[in-house]
């Protein structure tokens, strides 16, 4: 038994720009007393099990203490509406960490598991601009940073991070509102990352 899974993600935290906790392994505190994220992912390509989960998307949404690697985080999943209820199952074990991978490596972190929530969901990405709106749960909206001195235009990209991908583009959001599971904030204005991912065990 196998699953594999590639796509698009982005995420938007609370932090300034360039959030310490992803890249000092979640060694270093988050630049506020608590860390506020959500990350979104997008499954251009996947099966798991021999279940197909292309097209869909999934939102994992977290409020932690400022030093993340230290555990307590409160977390919920919110799943594409689109999942069948297979789909859906095999989606929640990738990213519920029951089924090895990356978020396996998260799950001892993880204090209080709020639920999880079937939501329509609009997933955009054009290579530099990542939208996504899930019912009234989250909306929120990033670009990738160009920096004015980079005549490349390739924008800001931090490396050797490892999670979800080991190469993140740095940007800002202009919409960050996420009111589910007892979790509210807007985070405008602050961190984002975006990355092609690609995950298997």
């Amino acid at each position: 038994m196998s699953w594999r899974l590639e796509g698009t993600y982005f995420e938007n935290c609370n932090c300034d720009m360039v959030c310490p906790c992803a890249t000092s392994g979640l060694t270093v505190p988050a630049d506020n007393d608590r860390c506020q994220v959500a990350l979104a992912f997008h499954v251009d390509t996947g099966d798991v099990n021999g279940v197909d989960v292309g097209g869909l998307t999934v939102c994992v949404v977290a409020d932690t203490p400022a030093l993340m690697g230290g555990g307590g985080w409160k977390v919920g999943l919110l799943m594409d509406a689109a999942a069948s209820a297979g789909q859906a199952e095999a989606l929640g074990a990738v990213f519920g960490g029951q089924l090895g991978g990356p978020m396996e490596n998260l799950a001892a972190l993880i204090g209080e598991m709020a639920g999880m929530e079937s939501l329509e969901m609009a997933y955009a990405n054009d290579g530099r601009r990542h939208r996504v709106r899930i019912g009234s749960a989250v909306d929120m909206a990033v670009e990738d940073f160009v920096s004015p001195m980079d005549r490349t235009e390739l924008g800001v990209k931090v490396s050797g991070i490892g999670f979800p991908a080991d190469t993140l583009a740095a940007g800002t959001a202009s919409t960050g509102r996420v009111d589910v599971f007892g979790m509210t904030w807007d985070n405008a204005g602050k961190n984002s990352f975006s990355a092609p991912f690609a995950w298997s065990a």
